[in-house]
């Protein structure tokens, strides 16, 4: 058994095993912790009868502000009553008093919020003007009123104060719906003859569920802090045990018998504080999927892996390490998953010269875009790389701090990234997004950065700057796009421009004028270009060296002429023969201009 079979056989584990959103919950220390204290809390008023040491009704005399002790473990209140048996059956009303409301917020606000984000038009402007006409109200006012009206039913007064909180799961479940509603999926299941409820239950639904879940946390520990509040000012049936009753009481007594406030505050806050915590990690981990690391060791796979001698470093170098624009060796990239850590890149060893063109090739997932990104330093949080050597402009940068590798970036290192208008921030003008990075990295005065961006801009093709810079991402083309995005990254001035995928979102004619400037801007500026890319034909028409990638290892390197004469590996045979046509090559194309007369 290979190392290289026992990662495949681990990765086959690990993409069985992916991680729901309950199951990270159950992970993180924020989730399983309050879990645990209120799931307590609720056996505790579910068994209310069982664990109450006495009825909590029974008025002993003697008991009247008693302190602790062996009968009465938190004392008794002012009419002698067991503090602790009621503050045990005041748990089951505060309970169910938040879920009261919690089933009246979702029964109407979500339905509601779904229905009007899905179908729009007239229900949805009467939903959402009933829901701002709502939050206009003022709830305690309506609910005194209530209160008069039903004698204090408990269930009827939580059950209004689930009405008021229907605008928060509306909101949520609405802007939810509006924003699956434009995606390209729910248009493919309608023309497939999907019925609208079906696809509200099979498409929608599952992108609503996860706020609401946090929304439910939330308004849990808002409908007890409420029912407290109205308990507190007397609003409830005196016979019933609750929380809010016992602080009424004890706030009554506090000056001189402090302890029977403190305990159904404690209880109380207690409560609240475990949703609310819980409330903050759902979001979270919905919000930001990164899945943690398991601490435990991966037995089995990785005790084999132990016993075998790790792999030989794939690549070779060409140059000196001080001679090299960017010189890398023996990389590995991991990232962490649910079950612990998987190898991406596998001990890969390259290097760059100045002035020389080398294109890094490969399917996708071959692991070529992760190493670059580990030269950038621009792994997520889940990944890490480690290296036995990594030189960039002639100085190592192995051990180099995140600040002094930052640093870096826009100077030393310029990088042209894939799909432009995913790279460019709506919310800035282009202009803003040149010039910034010039005052702040490079801290060039306002007007000489505006005017050297309005060089680069000339320089990568566009015309007219001005109007450009003026401009909007959403006003530019793709092509535009790309060219400004080359223009902020040779604007620094770069030793290495680093280019991924820079022609993958462009049609075939923007491509090769993409590939042109490139070369041109290479030529001018004795830059060391790595480009990454997937298609064979990018490598034959600007690429001095290729490296050939394949499952996080290079497979094959060499100077492009040789390698597309002879390459040595059937996997680079397959690559050269998806990419290539019959059409004619870059030394033909530039031979037919020159013969072509004046």
């Amino acid at each position: 058994m290979t190392t290289t079979d026992i990662r495949v056989a681990f990765d086959r584990a690990a993409q069985k095993r992916r991680s729901s959103l309950f199951r990270r919950f159950l992970r993180h220390p924020g989730g399983y912790i309050p879990l645990a204290i209120f799931v307590l809390i609720v056996l505790v008023g579910v068994f209310a009868p069982l664990l109450a040491p006495m009825d909590p009704n029974l008025v002993d005399l003697a008991a009247a502000k008693a302190p602790p002790s062996s009968e009465h473990l938190l004392g008794g209140d002012s009419t002698g009553r067991d503090i602790l048996s009621r503050l045990i059956y005041g748990t089951r009303t505060t309970l169910w008093g938040a879920l009261i409301t919690i089933v009246t917020a979702l029964v109407i606000g979500v339905p509601s919020g779904v229905a009007a984000g899905y179908f729009g038009g007239v229900f949805d402007r009467v939903a959402t003007w009933i829901s701002d006409a709502l939050q206009s109200i003022p709830g305690m006012i309506i609910l005194l009123v209530v209160a008069a009206g039903s004698r204090n039913n408990f269930e009827l007064l939580m059950a209004t104060v689930g009405v008021f909180m229907v605008p928060g799961y509306f909101r949520i479940a609405r802007s939810q719906t509006l924003a699956v509603r434009s995606e390209p999926y729910i248009d493919a299941a309608r023309v497939s003859g999907l019925s609208d409820a079906r696809i509200i239950f099979r498409h929608v639904i599952t992108a609503v569920y996860p706020p609401v879940i946090i929304q439910t946390a939330l308004t849990a520990g808002i409908a007890m802090g409420m029912q407290a509040g109205l308990q507190f000012l007397g609003i409830g049936d005196s016979n019933v045990p609750s929380w809010g009753a016992m602080m009424l009481e004890g706030f009554r007594l506090m000056l001189t018998y402090p302890l029977m406030l403190l305990w159904p505050s404690a209880a109380l806050g207690l409560t609240i504080a475990v949703l609310a915590i819980m409330g903050s990690t759902l979001a979270e981990l919905v919000q930001v999927r990164t899945p943690r690391a398991a601490r435990r060791r991966r037995r089995g796979v990785l005790e084999a892996a132990d016993e075998i001698a790790a792999a030989p470093a794939t690549g070779s170098v060409r140059h000196e390490a001080p001679n090299s624009a960017l010189r890398v060796e023996n990389l590995h990239v991991v990232h962490a998953t649910p079950t612990g850590e998987t190898e991406v890149v596998h001990g890969v060893t390259l290097d760059v010269a100045p002035g020389e063109v080398v294109g890094i090739v490969g399917e996708s997932g071959s692991g070529k875009s992760q190493t670059v990104f580990s030269v950038l330093d621009l792994l997520p949080a889940t990944g890490r790389a480690t290296a036995d050597a990594i030189w960039v402009g002639g100085a190592e940068v192995t051990h180099a701090t995140p600040k002094e590798r930052q640093a870096l970036l826009g100077r030393t290192i310029g990088y042209v990234p894939q799909e432009p208008m995913s790279n460019l921030d709506p919310s800035y003008t282009i202009g803003h997004q040149l010039i910034e990075p010039l005052r702040r990295t490079h801290g060039l005065a306002k007007a000489a950065a505006r005017q050297r961006a309005r060089e680069v801009l000339l320089r990568v093709g566009l015309s007219d700057p001005d109007r450009v810079m003026r401009s909007y991402p959403h006003q530019v083309s793709g092509g535009m796009a790309q060219r400004v995005l080359i223009a902020g990254a040779i604007a620094g001035r770069p030793s290495l421009l680093v280019a991924d995928e820079p022609t993958t979102a462009l049609d075939v004619t923007v491509q090769a004028e993409v590939l042109e400037l490139l070369r041109e801007l290479q030529a001018e500026y004795g830059m060391a270009l790595l480009i990454v890319t997937h298609n064979f034909g990018v490598v034959a028409d600007i690429c001095d060296r290729v490296i050939v990638m394949r499952g996080g290892d290079i497979v094959e390197s060499g100077p492009v002429d040789d390698l597309f004469a002879a390459p040595d590996q059937d996997y680079t045979r397959e690559l050269i023969a998806a990419s290539l046509d019959e059409a004619e090559g870059r030394a033909e194309v530039d031979r037919h201009r020159t013969e072509v007369p004046a």
